[in-house]
This record gives structure tokens, C-alpha cells and sequence, in this order.
């Protein structure tokens, strides 16, 4: 595509920026955060400090006549030592809730991780380029869906034409909060993981805090949860508490009310939905920590297994039966003093009949059409008639 012969220049400001809790100043412009400041300043861990910054649900937004769009942009790709090179994050444009362009950007930073020694270095790179031009000059709605699975630093956006923020719909917010499935794992492009396509089929406004690997009942998240603007919340509790041997039945309970404690100081009465664990075979009644299978990885399959003994269920280690029976009782507690809370049992979102037909690539992660079929159940059993986030508009 041809560059723009003369173009307009827009500062990347919060508001053409939806998804993103801060926005950091940075040497080449502008880095999208999921966390705020105060939340990453809480947390040393490595792998939460990449998932945050990985922009998850983050687009930019704007009203425009442009016919090109340029987004100048310095990306940071994972890369694994000994593996084939992973794919490319995707941008997705959407043009007036439709999908009008892919592209990937060149260039950016590589960090190299050594999964058998945990090591990690960062080489770095050029700033790249997306380009999507042939738009329509008619007045249009423009999305800008940033790759889920690399951390961008937004460096200049230009157009052929004048952009300007758009106006807020009136569309419900809902606040999502999850793993690395939720975060997108595995999806084709932004605009697909679970998560968004949901958003999409209900009608609603994504905030979406899927934190890979880092959905941990930390005190800072239910307080990033706390803080944020919402009509609807859900929290989707478990899978990574197995995958990291974090802490036992003893602790897992009072955490959970904790955390749930800390959102509703903020959102009293907004509908709160908790989202249990989907089917994973190995963790059903194994506990973890899962570990790396690293027989495929020079052929790019990397895959996952429990590493725990089910006799350890005994002294309380976490399994996500054991997860699904604690939380459904918890909430069921709860709901006496909060009409507004409510539970789903994520095996109603893919179980057993789903696993028979599509399954688990790497023991752990769902696929493309994995996430399409997430997402439809996710609206058929919230978004419907009855169901706890019916209403998608404020009134």
C-alpha cells in the first residue's frame, strides 16, 4: 500500500483509546497499560508486567472521512529459544462494527525466552508500519483492534482526512476479568477472542482485564476492578490458581470473598457474574502446577500436563472440581445479601461435548473456533432474556 502523500497527524490520546486503564508517556510515544500504575507498582512478577501490557481488548477509536490509515507503531513479539517462530499479532480495522482490514506490523523488539531455564533478554528493533487504505470517504466509525498478544507502544496515527473521537454510544460497559483464555490465547486476531466477540453479540463495551497466567486473586486486580467505570462485571476464577500451585483450599475461599469484597466497595449493585473454570481434562482432578511438555517443541507443539498427584486433593490442593464446588457454594452464600451476584459454571461455556469435538490443542488453551464457540455460549447464557446482563444500554 502506497504511504499517505499528505498526511494529518493525530496525538494518540485517552480519547481515542478504549480498553486501556493508563496510557504511559514513553521514549517513542504511547503505552497502552491494562493495570494502573499504582496496581503494577504492587507486583515485581515478570509474567503479569508482559500480560498487562499486552493490549488485550485495546483499540483505538475515532469518527473519520479517511480513505488511509496509518498507525506507526513499536512492537515487543515473544519468541521462544528452540521453537519456530511465532505468528505475527494482528490489527484488526473494523469500519462501523464491520471487519475491514488485517495487517501486522514490522519490526519491534523480540524477547527471547529460554522456557527450560526461565531466562528472558530483549533484542530490539525498528519501529513498523500498518497500513489500510481504499476506505470509503463517507463518514465513518473506524476501530483499530491493537494484537492481544503483543505489547504495543503507539508511536504516531495519520489519515487523509481529519479524525475525531467518538461520541459514547450509550452502550453498557462490561468489565471483564480472567486467564490467558480470556486474555486471548490462541484466538485469530483481536477482534475474536472470546471476550470481543461476546462484546460484539451483546452489544455491550469491552474492558477486557484477561491477564495471562495472572488471574491470581490479587488484591491490586480487585481493586483495578473496583476502580473502573462498569454496568456489568464478570470475573472468571480458577484455572490459573491450579496452573500455578498458588495457594490451598484454606486460602482459595477467603480470597475469593476478599477479592469479591473489594469490587462491590466499588460497584454495590452492578450485576457480578463469577465464571468457574472451563473443562480442562488434566486439571479436572489432577492439581498442579502444569509444567511445559518440551518433546514437540523444535516442531513448534508445545503442550502442557499436569504435574500434581490427585492423592494431594487431600491436604488441599486446588483441582478445578475442587474450584467449581468451593465457588458455587461461596456464591450461593453470597446471593443472600447480593441479588445482584450470580455464578456460571464454566463448563456451560465448553465441556465435555465441546472437548470431544474441538479440543485443546495444548492441554491448556482453547483455538480459533474454540473462542467462537466460548463467546456464543457466554451470550446465549448472559446476554439473553433472564439472563444477568440482559439489559445491554443504560437507560
Amino acid at each position: 500500500m502506497d504511504r499517505i502523500t499528505t498526511p494529518i497527524t493525530t496525538p494518540v490520546t485517552a480519547d481515542l483509546v478504549r480498553g486501556a486503564l493508563d496510557l504511559e508517556r514513553t521514549e517513542h510515544g504511547v503505552l497502552p497499560h491494562r493495570l494502573p500504575a499504582r496496581a503494577r507498582a504492587q507486583c515485581s512478577d515478570g509474567q503479569l508486567a508482559m500480560a498487562e501490557a499486552q493490549p488485550s481488548g485495546v483499540r483505538l477509536v475515532f469518527r473519520t472521512r479517511a480513505t488511509a490509515v496509518e498507525l506507526d507503531a513499536l512492537r515487543t513479539k515473544m519468541a521462544y529459544q528452540g521453537a519456530p517462530p511465532r505468528p505475527d499479532g494482528v490489527y484488526d480495522l473494523l469500519v462501523d462494527g464491520r471487519l475491514a482490514g488485517q495487517a501486522s506490523v514490522t519490526g519491534g523488539n523480540v524477547l527471547m525466552v529460554d522456557m527450560t531455564t526461565g531466562s528472558a533478554e530483549t533484542r530490539p528493533g525498528p519501529v513498523g508500519t500498518v497500513r489500510f487504505s481504499g476506505l470509503s470517504d463517507r463518514v465513518k466509525d473506524v476501530e483499530i483492534w491493537l494484537p492481544y498478544n503483543e505489547i504495543t507502544q503507539l508511536v504516531a496515527l495519520r489519515t487523509d482526512a481529519p479524525v475525531e473521537p467518538l461520541p459514547d454510544g450509550g452502550r453498557k460497559k462490561w468489565l471483564h476479568h480472567g486467564s490467558s483464555i480470556s486474555h486471548g490465547s490462541d484466538a485469530a486476531s483481536p477482534s475474536t477472542t472470546w471476550p470481543a466477540l461476546a462484546a460484539s453479540l451483546g452489544g455491550v463495551e469491552l474492558t477486557n482485564l484477561g491477564l495471562a497466567g495472572s488471574a491470581l486473586l490479587d488484591p491490586f486486580t480487585a481493586r483495578a476492578l473496583r476502580d473502573t467505570p462498569a454496568d456489568l462485571i464478570s470475573v472468571k476464577i480458577g484455572i490459573n490458581l491450579v496452573n500455578t500451585d498458588l495457594m490451598r483450599l484454606r486460602a482459595f475461599g477467603p480470597a475469593v470473598h476478599g477479592f469479591l469484597d473489594t469490587v462491590r466497595e466499588g460497584h454495590p449493585t452492578t450485576p457480578l457474574l463469577v465464571v468457574s473454570p472451563i473443562l480442562c481434562p488434566i486439571h479436572e482432578d489432577t492439581p498442579g502446577p502444569s509444567v511445559p511438555d518440551f518433546s514437540n517443541l523444535s516442531a513448534g507443539r508445545l503442550q502442557f500436563r499436569a504435574a500434581g498427584d490427585p492423592a494431594e486433593r487431600a491436604a488441599g490442593k486446588l483441582t478445578l472440581n475442587v474450584i467449581r464446588d468451593e465457588l458455587s457454594r461461596l456464591v450461593k452464600q453470597r446471593t443472600a445479601d447480593d441479588p445482584n451476584l450470580h455464578y456460571l459454571d464454566g463448563r456451560e461455556l465448553y465441556g465435555e461435548t465441546d472437548f470431544a469435538e474441538l479440543p485443546l490443542p495444548d492441554q491448556l488453551h482453547p483455538d480459533a473456533a474454540t473462542h467462537h464457540r466460548i463467546a456464543e455460549h457466554f451470550a446465549a447464557l448472559a446476554f439473553s432474556t433472564d439472563a444477568p446482563f440482559a439489559a445491554t444500554r443504560r437507560l
